[in-house]
């Protein structure tokens, strides 16, 4: 037996690294270690073997079997990796200069991002940009959201393990948890606690939540939010500004309108509405785009602002709900796939 077993490993030493393809290997696995292979007929053979020999020549067939086993793997790592390198091609020196000499160009939501923010800056906001890895208080907390809220439910919400650590981004009570920041609102409670107002602030980025993507719906996104605290400010420079807003970005037949909501942010909140029928592919006479509101007085006191001495207005909406419209856009997912075939319609 033991010199059986020893003829079958050096037959596939010798047989193993010649071969060249998967049918090639599949027939050599089969031939030694499958059902009907050479090294089963000899495991088949235990049974006439004299008892006191079992363990002997059972090590042995264990040490045959550990063998074969390892050169099939060694095989196949080869096959695999000669397949690989036949699907890239000739190696490519990366020191010599591109053959693309086309102009590149900027994705669409940057066009919409930075024609916004340029609106915005010529009516006195500035940019602000604060981390997307967050704590309860800032995403939640100091926005007047309920420890019970739905928002704040991991089926919502993006959370890190209570293990993890951030150390640009501190918490204020250590039970808090850290998470991926759901809107752009916490950049705003960061630069209230900066300082005392007047403050005049844009914050464009990405956020995250727990949505199936599809169409219109992606678990990652970007949002642009506004914040205005001054004195004496009412809904009426609110409304005065994203009519502003909108008109300059999508034309000047561009109207807006307020519907009652609730946010726990602002109050009293509403959602806007905006008439672009003359925009492509657009068919509904009004089209929800954001939402909006005075900031409620118990933000300011998270913050430290006197609510009877300030007052002031928040609205937000997502980047590529925008650039959809303008650009007439049916699927969200086009600005995630990276297909120059999309990405050059915007040179």
């Amino acid at each position: 037996m033991q010199d059986k077993l020893s003829a079958l490993v050096a037959k596939a030493t010798a047989e193993l690294p010649t071969l060249k393809s998967r049918p090639e290997f599949e027939a050599a696995k089969a031939r030694y270690v499958g059902p009907n292979g050479e090294l089963t007929a000899l495991m088949k053979q235990m049974g006439g073997i004299p008892k006191e020999q079992k363990p002997i020549v059972g090590k042995l067939v264990n040490e045959a079997k550990l063998r074969l086993t390892a050169q099939l793997d060694a095989a196949l790592a080869r096959i695999a990796a000669d397949e690989l390198a036949a699907q890239l091609g000739p190696a490519i020196d990366p020191t010599l200069p591109s053959p693309d000499t086309g102009p590149g160009t900027y994705h669409p939501l940057t066009l919409v991002r930075e024609e916004m923010c340029r609106i915005l800056r010529k009516v006195g906001f500035t940019v602000a940009d604060g981390p997307e890895v967050e704590t309860e208080y800032y995403c939640f907390d100091a926005l007047n959201t309920p420890a019970d809220h739905p928002a704040r439910d991991e089926k919502d919400t993006f959370y890190f393990p209570t293990s993890a650590r951030f150390g640009n981004v501190s918490k204020k009570t250590p039970e808090e948890k850290y998470l991926l920041r759901t809107h752009t609102s916490s950049v705003q409670i960061r630069e209230m606690l900066k300082g005392p107002p007047p403050i005049r602030i844009v914050s464009p980025g990405r956020v995250y939540r727990r949505d199936t993507t599809d169409a219109t719906h992606s678990a990652n996104f970007h949002q642009l939010e506004c914040l205005y605290v001054d004195k004496n400010v009412t809904v009426r420079d609110l409304k005065a500004l994203l009519d502003y807003i909108f008109v300059s970005l999508l034309g000047k037949d561009t109207k807006t309108r307020f519907r009652p909501h609730y946010f726990g942010y602002t109050e009293p909140s509403f959602e806007v509405d905006l008439t672009a029928t003359h925009l492509p592919k657009v068919k509904k006479p009004w089209i929800e785009i954001g939402g909006c509101g005075m900031v409620d007085p118990t933000v300011f006191e998270a913050v430290g602002y006197d609510s009877e001495v300030w007052s002031g207005y928040a609205f937000g909406m997502g980047l590529e709900r925008l650039a959809m419209l303008l650009y007439g856009i049916d699927d969200i997912r086009y600005f995630y796939q990276n297909d120059l075939r999309f990405l050059k319609q915007f040179a």
